[in-house]
């Protein structure tokens, strides 16, 4: 409502606002790497809603998944999944060669989750080894600056999907008691072990948001707005519980936040070291959202 919406907020569209749009989950993009990505099938499929009329795409939720591949149990409220990263956008980057992406998932029907998970984790393995070798070397500060704007969830989260390979996909409650603890001699311990396979974390979720932000400009540039639900609720992980520490949860309205998704949210305050787990939750509008609907079930 042009006026203000509920608890005085202002509402992102007038009162006469009308427009219809599909929902359409990004993973099913007809695309021949075996899974829909950020890449060309994207692009075509916004210009194809634009040609239909349409003003909106909403995608489920696109957080990395875990066990069962559900969207709706994300490992991080933060991260994306590294999944819908676009080969092709790799090779515009000069990551990748066109032979690497050889041996794609040849299923059209469905998403064969066990062979496009091998197949993406070698091709961004790849496109690492490449930019650490010198390639794409215009990326490198970029990627500096994304690690820095995102250092608050990006580092636990690196280090929690390291963790997670190095003890072979156990869960967390199963590794070693000091690293469950949090104990920070035995963090520092092994950041250091695992430094390569953290940055190759960090980078992937780094090439995530560039070809989201890039898509995201490109609906833009054909008046499609994009929508994708949010998770307020996760599957417990290390990531998060580094994240918040003494807090409380109130329901409220938190003029101090600012959001391209203006509604209220639950508002996190904190006794000590700064975690805005919520806050940063609703305000994070991953760059692939343009705006957006909240899926608050209990945590």
């Amino acid at each position: 409502m042009a006026e203000g919406g509920e608890l005085g907020m202002p509402a992102p569209f007038p009162r006469e606002y009308r427009a219809s749009g599909v929902l359409m989950p990004l993973l099913s993009l007809p695309c021949r790497y075996g899974i829909g990505d950020l890449g060309p099938t994207a692009l075509a499929w916004i210009d194809r809603l634009r040609e239909a009329g349409q003003g909106w795409w909403q995608a489920l939720p696109l957080g990395p998944t875990g066990y069962g591949n559900s969207p709706y149990q994300p490992l991080s409220s933060f991260a994306g999944n590294e999944l819908v990263v676009s080969p092709d956008g790799l090779m515009e980057e000069g990551l990748l060669r066109p032979e690497d992406c050889s041996g794609y998932p040849n299923s059209p029907d469905v998403i064969d989750y066990a062979a496009v998970i091998a197949f993406k984790r070698r091709l961004l393995e790849t496109a690492f080894r490449n930019f650490m070798a010198g390639n794409a070397a215009t990326l490198r500060l970029p990627f500096e600056r994304f690690g820095v704007t995102h250092a608050y969830w990006l580092d636990d989260y690196a280090l929690f999907r390291a963790l997670k390979d190095k003890y072979g996909g156990a869960h967390y409650l199963e590794w070693p008691a000091e690293l469950v603890r949090r104990d920070a001699s035995a963090l520092a311990t092994i950041r250091v072990e695992l430094r390569e396979q953290i940055d190759e974390v960090r980078f992937s979720q780094f090439l995530l948001f560039r070809q989201a932000k890039a898509l995201t400009d490109y609906a833009r540039s054909k008046s499609i707005h994009l929508s994708a639900t949010y998770r307020s609720s996760f599957h417990p992980t290390p990531a998060i519980f580094g994240q918040i520490r003494n807090f409380f949860c109130s329901i409220a309205h938190a003029d101090h936040v600012s959001s391209p998704v203006s509604h209220p949210i639950i508002s996190v305050h904190t006794a000590s070291d700064g975690a805005t787990l919520y806050i940063a939750g609703i305000r994070f509008d991953r760059p692939v959202i343009a705006g957006g609907s909240s899926d608050c079930a209990p945590a």
